[in-house]
């Protein structure tokens, strides 16, 4: 169905001769999974730790889900904002916040630019003639939109970007145009404020990606969409982590590796041949600076997340198959590991969007341009399936969780659509949460290694996953 690939949900549902009261979601957006006859997936044959079994398939084609797991489409491209103005389409990152009485508030991304049919129209814009920003979205207690209004507008191509930890949305710019490519701070509880239409500029200028803060040092990780692709922190003058703090400036760094020398090992025992150093880049053109001073080169770096003492992001086309990385980052011990790298033998196809669940799992979004799904691992090395998009080859994308840990939020960028899913989800666990962080990965999806790295390793003192990540990127590795 190759020539309906752009059709709304509703032209969708019409060519497969439903309607959208014959599923139940034309008034409520709501369907249960409670009912329906399971349908075992070939690549979820295996009921893993913290899984929830088979898929059931949805009778609308929109979303499989699991037996006991129900949705509603709280938002849709093309409905209608708060204020009678068009819901804008393409949506991208996101994020929940607590919000009043009990509410989630969620800040989405909408990754727009040139003329389209369903715009971010604000107040305040960045740009005016600029179609790109952010909205929000008033959750309530029974998982409707009490509110939804425009939060940031006037920019390009707004794809990810990253909750902070006082409760604000750092929303990022994926393109080169000039005067673009910049991070704006949105604070959804003072929307189209000063501040979301001024760009961080020390942050940098390139085709941004991602987002994550480090809660203890203030310390902000972004990820690079583009080919060479480079894995930036920004360290701000000001880290009293506060709304506008970041707009004091700070030092645009890019990681690198580097041999230590031997000045610096023991002559007993050696230490690590290499280590991760953080060069300083020029934030005008960072993408040229850190590419002179040869700094680590990924494939297109996407999604990013922070939890528990430990970065995680990923290379949506690295590795032989294109098929995508995992990568971790403990800024405690400056270790950089290779967590997940796809083969052949693999069913996870091009990481996008990550995040912690509430009860310690890894979970991440697809954009291999298919079927894509939310692919759940657990500390314990175990996989799962979560859910699948049925709806056409439009990527899932911004997946989040409310506060409370009983509701997880999900879009599909194209036709825009928001769902809220909720079931029986595991416990809040933050033991867990802090343990995925030093995990070893699913056997299946760990990175393959010779046997010179697993003996470089031992003879290192160092992990198998940390030397792959050197080798990955052109280290020699020596016995």
């Amino acid at each position: 169905m190759a020539e309906n690939k752009h059709l709304n949900r509703r032209d969708f549902l019409k060519v497969g001769g439903m309607s959208t009261a014959a599923i139940a979601l034309g008034s409520t957006g709501l369907f249960s999974f409670s009912d329906s006859k399971a349908l075992a997936s070939p690549k979820n044959s295996k009921r893993a730790f913290g899984g929830y079994g088979p898929l059931v398939k949805d009778p609308g084609g929109i979303m499989d889900l699991p037996r006991g797991f129900q949705y509603r489409i709280i938002s849709e491209e093309g409905g209608k904002l708060s204020d009678g103005r068009p819901v804008p389409a393409k949506f991208d990152g996101m994020a929940a916040f607590p919000g009043p009485k009990n509410s989630t508030v969620l800040v989405r991304n909408h990754e727009l630019s040139g003329n389209t049919k369903y715009p971010v129209i604000g107040r305040n814009p960045y740009q005016k003639e600029h179609t790109g920003g952010t909205t929000a979205l008033v959750v309530d207690n029974n998982r409707k939109v009490s509110k939804e209004y425009v939060s940031s507008s006037g920019t390009i191509r707004n794809c990810a970007g990253g909750a902070t930890p006082w409760g604000t949305w750092l929303t990022c710019e994926e393109t080169l145009e000039e005067g673009h490519g910049y991070v704006f701070e949105v604070d959804p509880a003072d929307p189209e404020n000063k501040i979301s239409a001024t760009p961080i500029r020390e942050m940098g200028a390139f085709s941004h990606e991602a987002t994550a803060v480090d809660p203890e040092t203030g310390i902000v990780y972004l990820t690079e969409d583009a080919g060479p692709s480079y894995l930036y922190r920004f360290l701000p003058n000001d880290r009293s982590q506060r709304v506008g703090a970041l707009q004091k400036g700070g030092k645009l760094q890019a990681a690198a590796m580097e041999e230590m020398s031997k000045d610096s090992m023991s002559d007993f025992y050696t230490g690590k041949q290499f280590g991760i150093i953080w060069k300083d880049v020029d934030p005008e053109k960072p993408t040229l600076d850190a590419g002179r001073k040869n700094c680590i080169q990924f494939s297109r770096l996407e999604g990013a997340y922070f939890e528990g003492g430990v970065f995680w992001f990923d290379d949506t086309s690295a590795g032989d198959k294109n098929n995508g990385r995992v990568y971790r980052y403990i800024p405690a011990t400056n270790t950089l590991e290779l967590f997940y790298e796809s083969t052949s033998s693999n069913d996870l196809e091009m990481p996008d969007n990550i995040c912690i669940t509430p009860w310690g799992d890894l979970w991440i979004a697809e954009d291999g341009g298919g079927v894509d799904r939310i692919i759940g691992m657990t500390p314990e090395g175990e996989t799962y399936l979560f859910a699948e998009n049925k709806l056409n080859d439009s990527e899932l994308a911004g997946p989040t969780f409310s506060h409370q840990g009983d509701t997880f939020f999900v879009n599909i960028q194209t036709p825009g659509i928001t769902f809220a899913i909720w079931g029986p989800f595991a416990r809040k666990n933050a033991g867990r949460r802090r343990q995925m962080g030093h995990a070893a990965p699913p056997e299946q999806y760990a990175p393959k290694v010779s046997e010179n790295i697993s003996i470089y390793a031992e003879l290192q003192g160092i992990s198998e996953l940390e030397v792959a990540a050197f080798e990955r990127h052109g280290m020699p590795i020596k016995k």
